[in-house]
């Protein structure tokens, strides 16, 4: 593979002559996290050894003064590579540089190529543009089991993305155990039938669809990210978007017992502000927080039907509840109006539109940029018949890609991938890839170009992706098997 193969794009690349050969006698060594990970990956993949040694072939090494968070350098020569990177998030970007500097094959989970394993010759500097480079997974929608949300947190680390926002809770389902309130799940984490597609009048496919992650499951998560540099950003949306957590316990909403939604939308089933329910969500975010070690915890607060005052304080005092524990509160960009006064540690996910984002800077809230018009990955890719169940704007991978986020006040950029019409992994896989990758590019790199962004995702990006098995949607157009006649939309 080539220094020209690079998705996302480096900041500097310097080719050089020759190549590493990577054989039974190449060590590896350095900071153990990124070692450990090299050495089973790559090791799977090409049957070699690749043990620690004290004078190792390839060495990860920090140092504190090397670029910024995140950046480092890499050497490779002849006779071994060289990588000083800032932290050992840094480390693990210049580790998966490497791999991309190796045939697809390197994506495999077993040796299929059994020809010399090279690396070039040459340098690269890197480091990334924003520090929140996050993905939004929506698995309150429709449950994606564990194994596949480990499965994501891999692809997001091999295209240098550093944030899961993990939304857990919605109308249609409670998605974390919560030993204490046993009918979350019990009760919140099914539904009896799912809506097929958004068309009038709407279809139901009267399959029972559920699941929960226990809180093994979640700790087990929180890990596998953490040792791929990613944080695990939780969310639990009060309080709207809440009825299973009313039909679980009906005292927390403001009428009959509701069942677990069925349809998409926004529902009007609403928390109520009574004292005790404010003691409920304070108990389940004591218990979020006590599985995620993130810095940042999101309590939602968006699409509130009949939203009064007393939802904004019962909103602040969570966010307050939050701070108290030491952490930061995130919340959907609704909060600026709901919640008044709206604590000056929040952080404002933009979703709505750019002057949302600019009126959250303007009032010293750190921001991080999601609009709907350029990053929700549900939205169709294209006006074509064969589009599955196209809904929402026309996002192309070149739109994602000319999107050009705002840069003062603001944390980061992330992408949305909602589930009401993601009802498998496979489509999944479908709305986010290649997207993603175009996205990845626009939170890493400053220095972008759509020509060669384009012949390196075709000659060299797809090619890993099918080694993984990624079934990401063909820049033609979807598979026969990728579409979904007769399933009516809702395009804007």
């Amino acid at each position: 593979m080539s220094w020209d193969s690079l998705v996302p794009r480096p900041s500097l690349v310097a080719p050089g002559a020759g190549v590493l050969e990577l054989d039974q006698g190449t060590t590896v060594g350095g900071e153990p996290t990124t070692a450990e990970w090299f050495r089973q990956h790559i090791g799977a993949a090409t049957g070699l050894p690749l043990p620690d040694s004290p004078r190792p072939t390839i060495e990860f090494r920090t140092d504190p003064g090397e670029s910024g968070p995140g950046g480092y350098r890499a050497e490779i020569r002849p006779g071994g590579v060289e990588v000083v990177a800032h932290d050992a998030a840094g480390a693990h970007h210049a580790a998966q540089t490497l791999r991309q500097l190796l045939d697809p094959t390197a994506y495999r989970s077993v040796p299929i190529h059994y020809g010399r394993c090279v690396l070039p010759c040459g340098r690269v500097e890197d480091r990334p543009r924003f520090g929140w480079r996050g993905c939004h997974l929506d698995v309150a929608r429709h449950f994606l089991p564990k194994r596949e949300v480990l499965r994501f947190i891999e692809l997001l680390a091999m295209h240098k993305l550093n944030v899961l926002h993990l939304h857990l809770t919605d109308d249609q389902g409670w998605r974390v155990e919560v030993p204490r309130f046993p009918e979350l799940t019990r009760v919140g984490a099914w539904r009896r039938r799912s809506m097929v597609g958004r068309g009038e009048p709407p279809q139901f496919d009267d399959r029972p669809h559920g699941g929960y992650y226990t809180v093994e499951d979640l700790r087990e998560i929180v890990g596998h990210a953490a040792r791929h540099h990613i944080t695990v950003v939780p969310e639990v949306d009060v309080p709207g978007h809440s009825q299973a957590a009313i039909a679980a316990y009906p005292e927390l909403g403001t009428g009959e017992r509701p069942q677990v939604w069925d349809c998409w939308g926004v529902s009007d089933q609403i928390l109520n502000t009574d004292p005790s329910t404010s003691d409920f969500y304070r108990a389940v975010f004591d218990h979020l927080m006590d599985i995620f070690p993130s810095p940042v915890i999101c309590v939602g607060g968006d699409e509130i039907p009949g939203a009064t005052a007393e939802h904004g304080a019962f909103l602040r005092s969570l966010i307050e509840h939050v701070q108290a524990r030491g952490r930061r509160a995130s919340g959907w960009d609704e909060v600026l109006d709901s919640v008044d006064p709206l604590p000056p540690d929040t952080i404002i996910a933009a979703w709505r539109d750019e002057r949302t984002a600019i009126r959250a800077a303007d009032r010293g809230h750190d921001v991080v940029l999601c609009p709907e018009h350029r990053l929700y990955f549900d939205h169709r890719q294209a006006d074509h018949p064969d589009e599955p169940i196209p809904v929402g704007y026309l996002t192309t991978l070149e739109d994602v890609y000319a999107y050009e986020p705002l840069t003062e006040r603001v944390l980061g950029v992330q992408a949305q991938v909602w589930t009401e019409h993601l009802d498998t992994p496979r489509r999944v896989d479908y709305a986010a890839f290649p997207r993603l990758t175009a996205f990845a590019e626009t939170a890493w790199s400053r220095d972008r170009d759509l020509a060669d962004f384009r012949r390196r995702l075709v000659d060299h990006h797809l090619p890993r992706l099918d080694a993984l098995g990624v079934e990401y949607r063909p820049l033609g157009g979807p598979h026969p098997w990728q579409t979904r006649p007769g399933v009516a939309g809702r395009p804007r």
